[in-house]
């Protein structure tokens, strides 16, 4: 018997991806040179609804994404980079809160440019 996986629309979501250099000496420098954060982000809530990160454990990949759904990016950046210090001790910690910060700053720009019509109430603040 084949399991059926339930299809979850995408009409509301988009992909935004960033990266950012890792640091020298670390594995993630020697398998990708940079950390990268692929986040699938709802456009009417501004809720990352799913994460994928370039780390080499599958352990740090399921950590982050538990970690970063279901945050509203209308918090702002920095509750997040402040939780993401407080769980996380590796060498790689500002890289990763850097390429979210870049994240961020790409789905706020992209959507203001293509979805005007959806409003984000605390655009400041989130970024």
């Amino acid at each position: 018997m084949v399991e059926e996986k339930k299809v979850i629309g995408i009409e509301n979501t988009v992909l935004v991806t960033a990266y950012a250099p890792a640091p020298r000496g670390t594995t993630m420098y020697e398998v990708y040179n940079y950390a990268g954060v692929i986040m699938e982000i709802d456009i009417n809530t501004n809720q990352i609804v799913n994460a994928e990160f370039t780390f080499i454990t599958n352990l740090a990949k399921d950590f982050f994404v538990r970690l970063l759904q279901g945050y509203n990016l209308e918090s702002g950046i920095d509750p997040l980079a402040e939780k993401i210090r407080k769980k996380y001790y590796a060498p790689s910690v500002e890289s990763v809160i850097a390429c979210i910060k870049v994240g961020f700053q790409r789905y706020f720009d992209l959507k203001h440019q293509y979805y005007p019509d959806k409003k984000t109430e605390n655009r400041e603040n989130a970024l």
